[in-house]
């Protein structure tokens, strides 16, 4: 299997059963990187699903590790100011030495997550608009150059320091399967990190048409990463496999899992028959996979993974 491996970070999950110390949290961070995983992912919800808050546990990873990439799978953008977004994001990446991914994604259209963007005073329905403005922004002010702003936010004669170590500011990787978030990571974004629905094979049909929108934009698909966000649940008992799959998804989202296994990308088996299901995603032209896995021993899961990559 030729491609990056991450591990999502059990933020949400640590706060669903009362555990809010961080200091677990780093340690697994400090694990992945000890073993040689390629990177780390961190989820974001302020209300809606809560958990620790992305930006703030990257860089303190970031400070810890010395070779992991970390990144926000996936960060609201529009629940933050862009300009104190923008200084958040450059001061991690100067922190991290250039490690740092940011993730992002528009949320899904439920209740909950209505109830959040409400609670932030952000207008749910012009969410879209609001994150392409802000990224637009964000690397405005990642430039070096002095930047004026006339939109959503009035920003005159700003200079942003420090300035990111990546020049230009660090990657933007955006989701969403529709054409039209495919039209999105295609002409602005520097990678597409989907979540589903389907499996390996859905998400190559996807790529494919991502990367004739990008030569339409006058890009290079080869400058995009393909990437997926997949909950893998492995054991040699397949059944058991399959009710830690379902038990896990019902119990995060409170729905049918039925109905998550639809929308996301999910597998459960023994380790040959996912390390087969994630190779369609391989050979679909994926390079990087975030793996939310759905047991609670982080440690061996994160073993597990390492040793997915060597198959």
């Amino acid at each position: 299997m030729s491609l990056s491996l991450g591990y999502l970070l059990p933020t949400r999950e640590r706060a669903m059963v009362g555990i809010h110390e961080t200091g677990p949290i780093l340690k697994l961070g400090d694990h992945a990187d000890n073993i040689g995983l390629d990177s780390v992912w961190i989820g974001d919800s302020l209300i809606a699903k809560p958990r620790h808050e992305p930006l703030s546990m990257i860089a303190a990873i970031a400070a810890r590790t010395k070779n992991i990439k970390i990144g926000t799978g996936v960060l609201l953008p529009m629940l933050r100011n862009p300009v104190l977004l923008a200084h958040q994001v450059a001061t991690i990446d100067q922190i991290s030495e250039g490690r740092f991914i940011m993730g992002i994604g528009i949320a899904r259209d439920v209740p909950a997550i209505r109830n959040e963007f409400k609670a932030a005073g952000v207008p749910f329905e012009k969410r879209i608009g609001t994150m392409l403005e802000q990224t637009k922004l964000c690397r405005a002010l990642w430039s070096g150059k002095k930047t004026d702003w006339d939109g959503r936010w009035n920003v005159k004669d700003a200079e942003l320091a420090p300035l990111p170590l990546t020049i230009g500011g660090p990657p933007i990787w955006s989701g969403g399967g529709v054409s039209a978030a495919l039209k999105r990571s295609a002409r602005y974004y520097d990678g597409w990190f989907p979540s589903g629905p389907g499996n390996g094979k859905d998400w190559s049909k996807s790529w494919i048409e991502l990367k004739g929108y990008a030569e339409e934009a006058g890009r290079n698909p080869k400058d995009i990463t393909g990437a997926a966000y997949v909950t893998a649940a492995i054991n040699d008992d397949i059944t058991e496999a399959n009710f830690e799959l379902n038990s896990y998804l019902e119990n995060y989202y409170l729905r049918p899992a039925e109905e998550i296994r639809r929308e996301q990308y999910s597998v459960a088996g023994d380790r040959a028959s996912v390390t087969d299901w994630l190779n369609d995603f391989v050979e679909g032209g994926a390079e990087h996979l975030c793996i939310r896995f759905t047991g609670s021993n982080d440690e061996k899961q994160m073993e597990e993974l390492a040793l997915l990559r060597e198959q």
